[in-house]
């Protein structure tokens, strides 16, 4: 009798920040694609109860099963976040193998494929110990991969002072292809400076090397963006493939429709183009005085905003702020970002920088402000404001009264950087379209996940 054979494909997803739902996105087209495999989502409970408690059964294929693993966290832990990352990172090597052995045991042979995220750099050696292919999946942007990816070469090519980087700041890394704009200030912590937690910075540091092992190496952009990038990738991996933007091919199951604050409704009444968006995202809040000091440019430059800021930070604003914006400020705790950038009526976004924020605001044809704060969001801000030309940062990185106003006054006065991020988003929908490199692209990875 023929044995069987292989139809599971193992999932292992990063617990934290926005790591698991493009992951998610992405298994969902797989899924949907071919029903007659099963497709097992390893992540911490914590993680898998937040991506998969807020989705209809609609939304989530029936071949698409959750499993938890151990986060390593002690029980009677009550310490800060981060403190509990660090003990994920510390045990996950070990929990992911743990986890996935107790749900297959002695029928590991059964697994057809591994989609790791690509900050699991364990899942190549898993992967090659049983022969089977391995997708590393990265949930930013080609720059920020290719500075992890060359994290020896630029730390061999800068050398150090006792000062660190002082001075240094605006030094070019034009020896990596295609980042000849960005600067070492840039960098992501770690990579050549920086506080980074000891087990992050490990981590990050095993997963270059890892890259070239996987059978693809896929991502949440389109090729159109970053080709320089994306060509060098292509003769140091064995495949290397864009497969987004995502807000274009996937549907968010979480939150999906939702708009309690009405924030569509608001936008309704408003000018075409007229209105500036502000969200930096679920992680970081500016400090108060940067708070005070955008409140007054927006108030100042007397146009009509749409706010997401955290309620206790409410407080933090100037002064009779609210009372005398009232008519045309809006300031909410939650957005769905996706439809406000959407709206007509956004001119402009004032964002941290996180991947997928930039993403979002491509594909809505929207010009940015950016203010980053860490990882590759600054990195981002380059590429948003001197490479692809579709936005402008904030002057020394700090909001202040006058600084934000300028900016302000640069989106609005000028047409170019709202041609240049539109002619973007045509190219990110022609990616997806069906003839498009992103569309091609999935087709290619779905022949190496479900070929027979």
């Amino acid at each position: 009798m023929a044995s069987k054979k292989p139809n599971h494909v193992v999932v292992m997803a990063f617990p934290y920040g926005t790591h698991s739902i493009p992951l998610l996105n992405l298994v969902r087209r797989l899924a949907i694609q071919s029903p007659t495999l099963t497709f097992s989502f390893f992540s911490t409970s914590k993680s898998n109860q937040s991506v998969f408690g807020t989705s209809s059964n609609n939304n989530v294929p029936s071949n698409i099963k959750p499993y938890d693993v151990d986060d390593g966290v002690p029980k009677d832990f009550t310490g800060p976040p981060k403190a509990e990352i660090n003990f994920f990172l510390k045990s996950m090597v070990q929990n992911y193998r743990n986890g996935i052995h107790s749900v297959y045991g002695d029928e590991m042979k059964m697994t057809k494929c591994f989609i790791c995220d690509s900050f699991l750099y364990f899942g190549s050696d898993m992967a090659d110990e049983l022969g089977v292919p391995l997708i590393s999946f990265w949930t930013a942007g080609p720059c920020s991969l290719s500075t992890n990816f060359y994290t020896d070469l630029i730390r061999q090519s800068i050398t150090l002072g006792p000062n660190g980087i002082d001075g240094r700041e605006e030094e070019l890394i034009d020896f990596i292809p295609g980042l000849s704009l960005i600067r070492i200030k840039d960098l992501q912590e770690g990579v050549l400076y920086g506080c980074l937690d000891p087990e992050f910075s490990l981590m990050m540091h095993k997963m270059g090397p890892t890259l070239p092992r996987a059978t693809a190496v896929t991502m949440n952009s389109f090729a159109e963006l970053d080709l320089p990038i994306l060509e060098d990738f292509k003769c140091k991996f064995q495949k290397c493939l864009t497969l987004g933007p995502f807000t274009l091919t996937s549907q968010n199951p979480s939150h999906a429709h939702d708009d309690p604050n009405g924030c569509l409704t608001w936008l309704d009444k408003q000018t075409p183009t007229s209105v500036v968006y502000i969200s930096f995202g679920t992680v970081t809040t500016p400090p108060p005085c940067e708070l005070a000091a955008l409140a007054e440019g927006l108030e100042e430059s007397g146009v009509p905003f749409l706010w997401s800021l955290k309620e206790y930070s409410v407080s933090q604003l100037p002064n009779g702020f609210l009372e005398r914006t009232s008519k045309r400020g809006c300031i909410v705790p939650w957005t769905p970002q996706q439809q406000v950038l959407g709206h007509n009526a956004v001119g402009v976004f004032v964002t941290h920088c996180g991947w997928n924020s930039v993403m979002e605001s491509i594909t809505a044809g929207v010009p940015m402000i950016c203010r980053p704060f860490f990882g590759d969001q600054r990195i981002n801000c380059r590429m948003v404001s001197d490479v692809w030309g579709i936005g402008t940062r904030i002057k020394d990185g700090v909001f202040t009264k006058a600084g934000t106003m300028k900016c302000l006054d640069m989106i609005f006065s000028k047409d170019k950087l709202r041609e240049k991020v539109g002619a973007l988003r045509g190219l990110a929908k022609h990616a997806v379209g069906p003839k498009g490199s992103s569309t091609k692209n999935f087709i290619t990875l779905a022949e190496i996940v479900c070929k027979d």
